[in-house]
């Protein structure tokens, strides 16, 4: 890739960039809406359990079930050293 395209690349992300940062600004989601009914919040470990360990049981015990159900006849081994 060429300078030019490199600049005119750089340019295209930091402006997208930008322009979706100005777009979502945080300012506005301190004024309340109608009907917003917003329940108590969730402490450290609440937090890292829901979203942190619950995903990686989850997809250890998906792993596990397809490894125990596998009903494939061939496995993948190393081959044997010659002696």
């Amino acid at each position: 890739m060429d300078k030019k395209n490199a600049l005119r690349a750089g340019a295209l992300a930091a402006g997208t960039t930008l322009m979706m940062l100005l777009m979502s600004s945080p300012a506005l989601a301190l004024a309340r809406d109608d009907g917003d009914d917003p329940g108590p919040g969730l402490s450290v470990g609440e937090t890292l359990g829901l979203y942190v360990l619950l995903p990686i049981a989850l997809f250890a015990i998906i792993a596990g079930l397809v490894m125990a159900l596998d009903k494939s006849k061939y496995r993948v081994t190393k081959p044997k050293a010659k002696a």
